[in-house]
C-alpha cells in the first residue's frame, strides 16, 4: 500500500485521510470516497479499551489492529505508531511489524513515554537529538525491511509542550534525519496552521481536530497552505459516540427503537459490511 501513498503524494491535490477508530468505519471512510485512511491511536484506544490516548495499547495490540485495518479496506491506511515502543531495536520491530500488516505509511512521535494524546497537557518531550536518530534508525530499519515499505512520518508534539518556535525546529530537524514527512501534531489555531505552513519545507502532515479554532479550515485551503496530507483524526469517532448515545437514549426513554436518529438499515449495513462476497463463497464452494 505504500506504492498507492506514494503516487498519491507525488500526483497533485492534498491526500485526506479521515480517522477511523476501527475497521467497520475504515470500511465508512472508503465508501465515502476518500483516498486513505487513518488510524488514530485515540481512536484505536478508545475502541478497545473505551480508556484515554495515555500509551496504555502495546506494539502489538496497535500492530493487530492496523492488520486488521488493512484487511478491511483497500486505499493505503496511514497508522500511529506512538514513539515506537521503546529504543531503536523496538522502534525496528515496529516498521517489520507495520509492514507486515500492510500499512503505508506510520508515524513516530518525541514523547517520553508513556505518551498521551497530542491535544492533552503534561506532554513531556524526548531530546530533539536523541529523537532525530530515532527516526533516521527507523528509516534506516525501512530500507533494510524493504525499500518500498511504510513511509517515516515523523512527529513533534513540542507545540503545546514547548511552542511553535521549539515545534518549527524539531519539525526541520526530523526532515533533515531523513523521514518522508513531517507532523507538527497539537495545533488548536489557524495561525499556528500558518506557522507551520511557513515554517517547515518539504511533504507535511496537518491533523485538525474537531472544536478547534484550526478545524475551521477547509480542505482546498490546506492545501493551499502547502501540506501534503490532511487528518481528520476525530471526527467520525465523536460523531458516531453521538450518535449511538442519542439512539440509547431515546431508546430508554421510549421504549422503542427507531426513534432517535436515523440508522443505518439492515440491508444497508450488510453491504457495507460486503455480505453478498461471503454470500457468493458459500453458494460456490459451501457444502
Amino acid at each position: 500500500m505504500s506504492t498507492s501513498l506514494r503516487t498519491l503524494l507525488d500526483g497533485p491535490g492534498l491526500v485526506v485521510a479521515p480517522g477511523a477508530a476501527d475497521s467497520i468505519t475504515a470500511r465508512l471512510v472508503q465508501a465515502a470516497g476518500f483516498d486513505a485512511v487513518y488510524m488514530t491511536g485515540f481512536g484505536a484506544t478508545a475502541s478497545r479499551l473505551g480508556a484515554p490516548d495515555i500509551g496504555l495499547l502495546t506494539q502489538t495490540e496497535m500492530a493487530e489492529h492496523a492488520r486488521n485495518m488493512t484487511r478491511a479496506v483497500s486505499i493505503p491506511v496511514i497508522a500511529d505508531a506512538d514513539t515506537g515502543y521503546g529504543g531503536p531495536s523496538n522502534i525496528e520491530r515496529t516498521l517489520l511489524e507495520y509492514a507486515q500488516a500492510g500499512v503505508a505509511a506510520l508515524h513516530l512521535e518525541d514523547q517520553v513515554a508513556p505518551k498521551r494524546c497530542g491535544q492533552m497537557a503534561g506532554i513531556r518531550l524526548l531530546d530533539a537529538e536523541e529523537n532525530a536518530a530515532r527516526l533516521r534508525g527507523a528509516v534506516d530499519a525501512r530500507e533494510r525491511i524493504d525499500p518500498a515499505g511504510p513511509l517515516v512520518i515523523g512527529r513533534t508534539d513540542a507545540l503545546p509542550a514547548a511552542g511553535v518556535d521549539e515545534a518549527l525546529r524539531r519539525a526541520t530537524l526530523y526532515r533533515d534525519a531523513g523521514v518522508d514527512l513531517v507532523f507538527v501534531d497539537g495545533v488548536k489555531t489557524v495561525a499556528e496552521v500558518e506557522a507551520i505552513a511557513a515554517g517547515v519545507e518539504g511533504p507535511k502532515v496537518l491533523s485538525l481536530v474537531d472544536g478547534t479554532d484550526a478545524a475551521r479550515l477547509t480542505a482546498v485551503e490546506v492545501e493551499q497552505l502547502g501540506f501534503s496530507v490532511l487528518f481528520h483524526a476525530v471526527t467520525a469517532l465523536f460523531t458516531a459516540t453521538r450518535a449511538v448515545a442519542d439512539a440509547l437514549a431515546s431508546l430508554r426513554a421510549t421504549g422503542a427503537a427507531g426513534a432517535g436518529p436515523a440508522p443505518h438499515t439492515y440491508a444497508d449495513f450488510t453491504e457495507l459490511v460486503d455480505l453478498d462476497h461471503h454470500r457468493d463463497l458459500d453458494d460456490r464452494f459451501g457444502a
